[in-house]
């Protein structure tokens, strides 16, 4: 994201604000680099803030929720909360707006990305994240009320997308990594299977990143049915292969930095190549999370060097 703005010369505060700046960042990029996707995401905090939850604006970095005035600081103030329309809310429709005109500008040629938040995810942007953790014991039940919330709010968003042209929805879920198998199982895994559910059903892919270290929960994810799960660079391929099965497509490990920024061609190449075994068929060459900005040109076009290889 922050990478593609830099490639089309825009601050980042304005590729979050103007579906139109992102739209061609994510098109320059893509023909640079001859990826074959283009994505509506932009930061985390959309559907929070079309909710009411304060955030900051930056003019060169993302959207940042405040923990310190979390929306639902008082937990009584979720049952007056009513979902955002995403069609008319300022931040959400936005993405919808970004969605048609990618689907506009690359026709069949790329495959179009959508994006929502997951449960545990969209919940710590509307709870505090700290709050939420506290929670999963204090109140199992608020967290119960508050995820049935988010999934209903975060399906209404992924169809909307899908009815404007997006393929894939990416179910950015990062604050499950930070949580045990016992609590992911119990909480988190059944809204994601709600969610990815929907989305299905409303003819959508689901690409499931979670970023961090997600070792001890892969049985759970395993279990989801995303087309596409992201492994972010502290989980081995080869153990997430054993966890996730062989038919799971997966995408990733490279550190973004010590791999991706940090490295060279060469590097890059000697590192996928080692993803590829361990890991195997079904598997997409990616960075483990963002790729950074800063990140050499000739880096990232190493990548697609790579799988064009493979795939010959």
């Amino acid at each position: 994201m922050m990478f593609a703005a830099d490639c089309l010369g825009v601050k980042y505060g304005q590729y979050a604000a103007d579906y139109r700046s992102l739209v061609d960042s994510q098109i320059k990029t893509a023909e640079l680099f001859h990826f074959d996707h283009v994505s509506a995401i932009s930061d985390p905090a959309r559907e929070a803030c079309d909710c009411g939850a304060a955030v900051e604006l930056y003019e060169d970095q993302p959207p940042a929720l405040r923990e310190d005035a979390a929306l639902l600081a008082d937990k009584a103030i979720l049952a007056t909360l009513h979902i955002p329309d995403p069609e008319t809310a300022e931040r959400m429709s936005d993405r919808i707006r970004a969605v048609e005109s990618l689907r506009t500008r690359v026709g069949s040629e790329k495959l179009v990305e959508g994006w929502v938040e997951g449960p545990c995810a969209e919940g710590a942007d509307l709870r505090g994240i700290n709050r939420l953790m506290l929670d999963f014991t204090d109140d199992p039940g608020f967290v119960e009320d508050l995820f049935e919330f988010v999934v209903e709010m975060e399906t209404q968003f992924a169809r909307a997308q899908i009815q404007a042209g997006a393929d894939i929805i990416g179910v950015g879920d990062a604050a499950a990594s930070l949580v045990g198998p016992r609590i992911y199982r119990e909480f988190v895994l059944p809204y994601e299977k709600k969610l990815v559910s929907a989305i299905h059903q409303a003819g959508g892919l689901v690409r499931l990143h979670i970023c961090g270290n997600t070792r001890k929960i892969l049985t759970g994810i395993s279990e989801l049915g995303c087309e596409m799960v992201d492994l972010d660079y502290p989980v081995p391929l080869r153990e997430a292969r054993v966890n996730l099965g062989p038919e799971q497509v997966v995408a990733g490990n490279l550190n973004p930095v010590r791999d991706l920024r940090d490295g060279s061609p060469q590097t890059i190449a000697e590192k996928l190549d080692s993803c590829w075994v361990e890991a195997g068929p079904n598997y997409i060459v990616a960075a483990g999370c963002e790729v950074a900005r800063g990140t050499p040109s000739a880096n990232v076009l190493a990548l697609t060097e790579f799988a064009r290889r493979v795939q010959l």
